[in-house]
């Protein structure tokens, strides 16, 4: 049960609620983390915004998703796994031993997206204090400094969602049922 309330997109305060219409037009179905940021219609425009400039980064799409993935997890944040979980599965063509790696943590069978996933990690534990070789580590995997700066961008862009989500406690729509994430071993970032 949600501690905020989940708008749909005829609740949605008037500033927000063409926002939420096109979210649902785009998905078909309006999911639950939009009717959540709804309830502060700056929160769901600078959401919005930042996913449509974290969206043109140098970052491929699996890239940007494992940063999403990763975040979300090392966040604690279930819901936002399991959304992004459907994205790198129908979107970004991601294979179950790529995306459940990144679900829990664990080296998967994709390099890079390990060095984007590790990379991510070290970012939020540091709070962007990363060891000069965990960096080198990012950039020896083929990664330049914009893509340093777009994995900074895409923890942002989680952040925002984890903690919005993790605060509200907001429920699974049924179409991301099927991509549900529990783990009580995600440890957030101290």
């Amino acid at each position: 049960m949600t501690r905020l309330p989940i708008h749909t997109a005829t609740t949605a305060p008037e500033a927000a609620r063409e926002r939420a219409q096109n979210a649902e037009t785009a998905n078909g179905f309006l999911p639950n983390l939009i009717g959540l940021l709804a309830n502060a219609p700056t929160a769901l425009e600078t959401y919005q915004t930042v996913s449509g400039i974290n969206a043109r980064s140098g970052l491929t799409l699996a890239e940007r998703e494992a940063v999403q993935i990763t975040a979300a997890a090392t966040h604690g944040c279930g819901f936002c796994v399991a959304g992004h979980t459907a994205i790198a599965y129908k979107k970004a063509d991601l294979k179950d031993a790529t995306v459940n790696a990144l679900r829990d943590g664990t080296r998967g069978p994709d390099a890079r997206l390990n060095a984007v996933a590790d990379f991510t990690r070290a970012v939020i534990r540091s709070r962007g204090r990363v060891e000069d070789s965990e960096l080198k580590a990012f950039r020896n995997a083929g990664f330049n400094d914009a893509n340093v700066l777009e994995v900074v961008l895409g923890v942002s862009l989680a952040t925002l969602c984890n903690f919005a989500n993790n605060l509200g406690q907001t429920d699974l729509n049924p179409q991301l049922k099927p991509y549900a994430w529990n783990n009580s071993a995600a440890v957030a970032a101290e």
